[in-house]
């Protein structure tokens, strides 16, 4: 199904909506452990996240016409579950592209763990710093994309061993610029269910953020938040979707 611009400005501005949607709640972020691409489930709080999502798009009646996610279980869940409450039959994109950033040698690491093995600076500097890489995997890592099954057909050399916000804002530019950025130019209403660190980046983009804003920028897991756009995607507000009385 492809919608029309559903609303317009006081201007008589064409409008759609981007819907960019952190997935729910996952048993690592419950645990407070670095995640990156390590493929873990939504805990059960996330999945009520995800519910409650979905309803909250039903309930105004929101029009959905593409969802993107990334291959990652914890947000191809959330965005089933959200199309489930919706009672639309949408598929769901996935893309790699979409992935959180990869946080390397940190994978699977609490905090404190992080610190002792790689010491204070390492991993400070990966979570305040917008081009701070993480401390990278060796090529044999099995935590390494290329040696994962689901990542087979890739070119190696575009698989990270770690990332910056940076590289990983890079990484997601041609799933932007080839695939969903053409829909929404066609008055298409998107909806993409990634992870805090690719939506902060696309955030940034979309507003035309300095480095250190995006770093600032805080996106809390299960919240819809919308952005309409006019007919050149230039953000004309945003909002959570909880937040609309």
């Amino acid at each position: 199904m492809m919608a029309e611009f559903i609303s317009e400005t006081k201007a008589g501005t064409a409008i759609t909506r981007l819907v960019l949607l952190r997935h729910g709640q996952s048993i690592w972020n419950r645990d407070k452990m670095f995640t990156g691409w390590s493929d873990v489930a939504l805990s059960s709080k996330g999945e009520q996240e995800a519910e409650r999502a979905g309803v909250l798009l039903q309930q105004a009646d929101f029009i959905l016409d593409c969802c993107f996610s990334s291959t990652l279980q914890r947000a191809f869940e959330t965005a089933r579950i959200v199309l489930s409450a919706m009672a639309l039959k949408l598929p769901v994109q996935k893309c790699w592209r979409l992935n959180e950033r990869h946080y390397g040698a940190l994978e699977g690491l609490g905090r404190l763990a992080a610190v002792r093995k790689f010491g204070l600076w390492p991993v400070l500097r990966t979570q305040i710093s917008y081009d701070g890489e993480p401390p990278r995997l060796e090529m044999d890592d099995a935590r390494f994309p290329g040696n994962q099954s689901g990542y087979a057909g890739i070119d190696v050399k575009e698989l990270p061993l770690g990332e910056s916000l940076r590289l990983a804002a890079q990484r997601l530019q041609p799933c932007w610029q080839r695939i969903i950025k053409p829909e929404l130019e066609h008055g298409r209403n998107v909806l993409i269910v990634s992870h805090k660190n690719l939506l902060r980046t696309l955030m940034g983009q979309l507003e035309h953020l300095t480095p250190q804003q995006v770093m600032k920028l805080k996106l809390p897991t299960g919240r819809p938040l919308v952005y309409e756009l006019d007919r050149t995607l230039k953000p004309v507000r945003h909002y959570y979707m909880d937040e609309i009385s």
